[in-house]
């Protein structure tokens, strides 16, 4: 399991959304081409990377990413870097 820094998961968020980059204050449904796939791709990396599972539906009750990279860290056990 990878510790979570907020460069770290932007970097790796962006590179699974074929993103150049992504910003903790960026809405997660306003994102460049976000659709279905893009969720399951996102639940993916979170189970692999983090080891944590959510769902689409989890994802959809969250607005940013900074949002996101709470509830990863939360249930990682993490404790998430604050700041960029």
């Amino acid at each position: 399991m990878n510790t979570l820094t907020t460069d770290a998961f932007c970097e790796k968020l962006a590179q699974v959304l074929d993103l150049e980059a992504v910003e903790p204050a960026s809405v997660i449904q306003d994102l460049p081409d976000w659709d279905s796939l893009a969720a399951l791709s996102v639940v993916a990396m979170l189970d692999s990377r983090y080891g944590v599972h959510i769902n689409s539906s989890d994802l959809k009750r969250l607005s940013t990413v900074q949002d996101l990279m709470d509830l990863t860290a939360r249930l990682s056990g993490s404790n998430a870097d604050q700041h960029p």
